[in-house]
Order: structure tokens, then C-alpha cells, then sequence
């Protein structure tokens, strides 16, 4: 495992995420939230780790990570647009906000543009349902989302930085 310029190699990063949630009950969800929010991903480098600090196996830990969509087996790109999926916006048009994102950013949902620009997710709801379509872009909530809005939403630095929930309201 490289050594990061902090001066703590990544298993010593991992093991503080560990030891700051091992008494924790159910301490792997936690822990690998943890490590993900410490590196942006769960490398592979890190599950044998892991199961040796749990005393569990390397499999169970794989699983946990590949079941949940939230973690990560790689870096994201600079911007995760979450795209929802569920009922509600799909009576509003959804599917057509996902093919025309597809189409726009040439990427499917689950992939990133190879610049690390952009990576796209699907989620199964947002708890936006009356302002659907709806999407979440680097954690802030977004409504009435078309293929123009979210464009514009991703090209404006000064949108990023507004409050964290931003519905469109007369957009």
C-alpha cells in the first residue's frame, strides 16, 4: 500500500477508520462508510484489510461493498449526478432525463465520462417526488430536471456552492 503524503500509509488511515467504529454494532457498515468518506472509494487494497481487523472474510467484506450501491470500487468523477428512478418521476419523464444524460455525457448509469468529469448513478428515490424528475448532484437536491437544467446545473460552479436543496421552483 502506497504511503500518502500525510505520512500515513493507507492501512494506517484504514485501521483509525476501524479502530473509530469497532465497537460499533454492525461495525462494517460503518467502517466502510468511513473509508469511503476518507478516500472516495473502497480500493481493493483495503478488503483484506479489513476482514483481518474484523476477523471475518475477505468474502463477506467483497459482498457488503458490491451489494450496496452507495460504496464505491473506484473514484467518482468530479461531479455523481444521481438520477432517480422511481415511480413518481418516471410519470413525469425520468427515463427520458436518463437517455438524454446518457446521450450528453456518452456514458451509462454506473459510469464515468474518462475524463473523471462526471458519474452517473441511478437512484430508486429522492424524496423529491412532487417536484419530479428529480436528481442529486454532489449531494445537493435538485427538482424538475430536464436534459437543459441539468446540464446547466453541472457547467455552474455558483450552482454548486447554493443551498442544498434547489427544486426549480418557476425554472
Amino acid at each position: 500500500m502506497a504511503v500518502e503524503s500525510s505520512g500515513a500509509s493507507v492501512a494506517e488511515r484504514v485501521r483509525a477508520v476501524i479502530d473509530a467504529h469497532r465497537d460499533d454494532r454492525g461495525a462494517l457498515l460503518p467502517i466502510l462508510h468511513g473509508i469511503q468518506a476518507e478516500f472516495g472509494y473502497i480500493a481493493a487494497e483495503v478488503i483484506p484489510v479489513l476482514a483481518a481487523e474484523l476477523n471475518i472474510s475477505r468474502a463477506d467484506v467483497h459482498g457488503v461493498v458490491t451489494f450496496y450501491t452507495d460504496f464505491r470500487s473506484e473514484p467518482a468523477g468530479a461531479a455523481t449526478v444521481k438520477l432517480c428512478r422511481a415511480e413518481a418521476c418516471q410519470s413525469v419523464g425520468a427515463e427520458q432525463v436518463v437517455a438524454d444524460t446518457e446521450q450528453v455525457f456518452g456514458i451509462e448509469l454506473g459510469q464515468t465520462t474518462p475524463d473523471g468529469s462526471v458519474t452517473l448513478d441511478q437512484v430508486f428515490c429522492l424524496g423529491n417526488c412532487a417536484l419530479g424528475p428529480a436528481a442529486q448532484v454532489n449531494g445537493r437536491l435538485y427538482g424538475r430536471i430536464n436534459r437543459s437544467r441539468l446540464v446547466d446545473i453541472l457547467a455552474n460552479a455558483e450552482t454548486r456552492a447554493a443551498s442544498p436543496t434547489e427544486n426549480g421552483a418557476g425554472s
